[in-house]
């Protein structure tokens, strides 16, 4: 076997390898899978939405978008005027039991029902919850308002593309 020939098998198991996991940060490919999707409101107001399994992520990379659009529009920074955080809680998949009742009537007639149930999960043991950050931006161009809720786009885009990886 040449010397070259191991490099190669290496190279290309690497970039095979590379291929095979998913993108850390990218728009979403449909509603409600992980990602980004983002909607302009009006000239220099957006909402963006960012799903990911945590919420501080989700978050930050919702930021990360936002400080995206607002260099693509030539702008230097934002203002999140609105937000908030849809997260969906893990399931444990335990059985469970529940009892129900009810009345009616109907004419000179009525009932009464009671009811017990249990549950029992089919599909696994668990699902994974997921998060998803939604931000309401407004862009603008220096000077910069002294504000807790405006962010330096350029800064937020350096700080967060390197947690990314």
């Amino acid at each position: 076997m040449t010397p070259m020939k191991p490099l190669l098998i290496a190279l290309g198991a690497l970039s095979l390898a590379a291929c095979a996991t998913t993108p850390v940060y990218g728009p979403a490919a449909r509603e409600g899978a992980m990602g980004y999707t983002s909607q302009q409101i009006e000239a220099g107001r957006h909402r963006i939405a960012y799903t990911d399994q945590d919420p501080g992520k989700a978050r930050n990379l919702a930021l990360l978008r936002a400080s995206e659009i607002t260099l693509m529009e030539g702008r230097d920074w934002f203002e999140v005027t609105s937000e908030y955080l849809d997260a969906e809680a893990n399931r444990s998949g335990g059985s469970s039991i529940s009892i129900g009742g009810g009345t009616g009537s109907y004419g000179r007639s009525s009932s009464v029902g009671v009811g017990v149930g249990f549950g029992i999960p089919l599909g696994g043991g668990s699902s994974s919850g997921k998060a998803t950050a939604v931000l309401e931006i407004v862009t603008g161009a220096n000077p910069k308002p002294d504000k807790a809720t405006v962010y330096d786009a350029r800064s937020v885009d350096m700080n967060l593309r390197g947690q990314i990886q």
